[in-house]
């Protein structure tokens, strides 16, 4: 016979409620394996779904269900910026909004994890990072093993060495709110340090949002000059989407080369090169995205250069009240200033690179130009407006309050080291000295000695 014990109505309820801390070996072992193969399964598949539905509608394709698979391959890596080699030429720029999408599936499946395993702190983000970073690491060198071909190519190491470090930088940004990296961060830096980081933030998006509008702007200009890619390098409806979506897929590309043109340095594709001060015609791809490209210099084009000057005066004037003392402000500017410049080193970098063997290789951003012009035209009118639109009076020096000091106690010198003082000799008194009273005689005892009576030879007088 079985005996039951009856559980009260609120030891069920607690007995079933577990905390994520709790969670078994298997639970934590499954959500850390679904957070690591979630993004590549996720990205391997809508590879596949893009270039099935470009390889279906374009006219002049034979759709295969292997050959679109063996291809995706590939595509994925390239979202992760892996140089691709095709029929012997290296594809290295790759679109950033590919690498855009890959990292935000990354990021939200790291945060996920980590809020289901209950993680709360800094140690504890790498037991979810690590996983995600050897997974992608590992897939990326298969992939570039299995599609060995004379037509495809990849890199075994870099196919190695890129996924595993950009899926780790994009996890780690994911859960670092969530595990407390933020909030660990912000205790060993000073607030100075953390306005200009926001500061820099805000910087660099107004420059992007300046590359955007002029992009823009000269895309709507020259409409018919993109009706006209189009209908020349595209023809048919399948064709055409297949265009549209390379283009949508280069598109921040195109946003960062135009923001390299607005602050000074400019950018070049093959032998064409301009910048707000040159320009040198050539020879472009066909493609719809570069449709508002000029084919002359103009006089007006050093007025772009007033756009990323605005983004610098709107840093100096969000940070106009963020300290009473100018010269904190001044450094709070350098620290955005700086910041800028590194992002647009990166972005640079991911913008450009190598285009196969023909006259439009390589596509390149002088990334050192570009960080030192941005860089200036943050920090001068960025360090201007936070002096003169803020505060100017100096803090005063804090009140010191002078103690008296105590007297320091004077040590007594020993005897040893005191100098010998000479004796002096003593003075006879004028005074004659007192002399002391003749105690009496005490009767001598038996025992005394007696001084001997020495005999006189003289008689005696009998009456003596």
């Amino acid at each position: 016979m079985q005996l039951l014990t009856p559980h009260t109505p609120a030891e069920e309820e607690v007995a079933g409620l577990r905390e994520p801390g709790e969670l078994s070996g298997a639970t934590r072992t499954k959500v850390v394996f679904a957070a690591a193969l979630g993004p590549l399964v996720a990205g391997y598949a809508l590879v596949v779904a893009l270039f099935a539905l470009v390889t279906a509608l374009a006219s002049i394709s034979h759709f295969s269900v292997l050959g679109v698979l063996r291809a995706a391959g590939p595509g994925l890596l390239a979202a992760y910026q892996v140089p691709v080699s095709i029929t012997g030429g290296d594809l290295g720029v790759l679109p950033l909004l590919g690498t855009i999408g890959v990292g935000a599936l990354v990021a939200g499946s790291a945060a996920h994890a980590a809020g289901r395993l209950g993680y709360r702190e800094p140690g504890q983000a790498v037991n979810v990072v690590a996983p995600i970073a050897a997974t992608h690491a590992l897939a990326g060198i298969t992939i570039a093993l299995t599609v060995g071909d004379v037509r495809l190519s990849v890199e075994p190491l870099t196919a190695f060495l890129v996924p595993g470090f950009v899926s780790a930088l994009c996890a780690t940004a994911g859960l670092a709110k969530r595990c407390g990296i933020v909030a660990a961060a912000r205790e060993y830096l000073d607030p100075v340090a953390l306005r200009g980081l926001r500061a820099g933030a805000l910087g660099l998006a107004g420059l992007l949002a300046a590359g955007a509008i002029v992009y823009t702007v000269s895309l709507v200009v020259s409409v018919h000059t993109v009706g006209q890619l189009f209908a020349a390098n595209a023809p048919g409806f399948g064709s055409s989407v297949g265009m549209l979506l390379l283009s949508v897929g280069y598109l921040p590309n195109a946003v960062v080369a135009t923001l390299s043109f607005v602050a000074g340095p400019g950018f070049s594709v093959g032998a064409v090169s301009l910048t707000p001060f040159s320009f040198r015609g050539g020879t472009l791809p066909g493609l719809p995205l570069l449709g508002g490209m000029p084919e002359h210099a103009a006089r007006w084009w050093p007025a772009l250069l007033v756009l990323p000057a605005a983004v610098g005066v709107l840093v100096g004037w969000s940070l106009r009240h963020s300290d009473e003392d100018p010269r904190a402000r001044l450094r709070t500017v350098g620290i955005a200033g700086a910041l800028i410049g590194f992002g647009c080193v990166l972005l640079g970098t991911l913008a450009g690179g190598r285009l196969g063997h023909g006259p439009f290789n390589p596509v390149s951003v002088p990334v050192g130009l570009l960080s030192v012009a941005a860089f200036g035209w943050i920090a001068v009118p960025g360090s201007l407006v936070a002096w003169l639109a803020g505060s100017r009076r100096m803090p005063a020096p804090p009140m010191v309050v002078e103690e008296e000091p105590e007297p320091e106690p004077v040590e007594e010198p020993e005897e040893e080291d005191l100098p010998a003082e000479p004796e002096e000799e003593p003075q006879e008194s004028e005074e004659p000295e007192e002399q002391p009273e003749e105690a009496p005689e005490e009767e001598s005892g038996p025992d005394d000695a007696e001084e001997p009576v020495q005999a006189s030879d003289e008689p005696k007088d009998p009456g003596d």
